[in-house]
């Protein structure tokens, strides 16, 4: 038996602490003391500013966050993980943040979802929890004594969720699915192109236009005014064409 050394605090009207057993005193090995393992947290908020804000908060606590960007994502990350908490944001990529927690509510009824908002858009935060049950909504920026003020609510009784039930009539276009479209016939076989004769292309040389016969305008040019100059000078005197006139009669047939 080990002596005040090894227990400085050992009174001897007491039991020697090596006699003291039980679940607190010799945990059985392979198991943690009760609140060794961290509660998770998961936030959904596609803003880098509030991420790191709600991290520092939890990671305060003793939590362990994880951060998600896209609600898609945030439904495998649940399923995958289950964690302890889920902060929402509604304007997220992929799936918004209020069909997200639906989702999430429809694959574990008991998930504990919140909502975080900033004041303008609180209105449909506040529509948005009502549908899918959420437990408490934190509006930006988010303080340490607006942490504390909501997490008696935020950590309180899981309410229902009344939006599943309209799920599938409010989003139908999650479920359908795009009919296939209808196969084209095929294209008809065109007969082939008749070959063109090649084209040569020749030098194609003009000849000189052929002379015009202006020899014979200028015989009749002659004629005429030979005629004409005989008339004159019939009429004038100088020349008596009668005799030649009579001569003509006589040779005609």
């Amino acid at each position: 038996m080990q002596g005040p050394e090894e227990y400085p605090w050992y009174d001897p009207k007491l039991p020697h602490p090596s006699h003291l057993t039980g679940p607190f005193m010799n945990p059985p090995q392979g198991e943690a003391h009760m609140g060794d393992d961290k509660q998770t947290v998961l936030i959904v908020v596609g803003n880098p500013m509030t991420e790191a804000s709600l991290r520092s908060h939890f990671e305060r606590r003793g939590w362990q966050a994880t951060v998600c960007d896209d609600g898609d994502k945030a439904v495998d990350e649940y399923v995958a993980g289950k964690p302890d908490l889920v902060l929402l944001s509604l304007d997220i990529s992929g799936l918004d943040g209020h069909i997200a927690a639906l989702e999430i509510r429809e694959t574990h009824f008991n998930a504990r979802i919140a909502f975080v908002s900033t004041r303008s858009g609180k209105a449909l935060a506040e529509d948005a929890a009502f549908s899918a049950g959420a437990t408490a909504i934190l509006t930006t920026p988010i303080t340490s004594s607006d942490m504390d003020e909501v997490w008696g609510a935020m950590m309180g009784e899981i309410p229902g969720a009344p939006g599943l039930a309209d799920l599938d009539e409010l989003y139908p276009e999650m479920d359908e699915v795009a009919p296939p479209l209808p196969v084209m016939p095929p294209l008809p076989v065109m007969p082939p192109m008749p070959i063109l004769p090649e084209t040569t292309v020749e030098n194609v040389v003009q000849s000189p236009p052929k002379r015009k016969r202006r020899w014979l305008r200028r015989i009749f040019l002659l004629i005429i005014l030979g005629l004409i100059g005989a008339g004159v000078a019939h009429y004038t005197g100088v020349l008596d064409l009668s005799e030649y006139l009579q001569h003509l009669e006589d040779m005609a047939p």
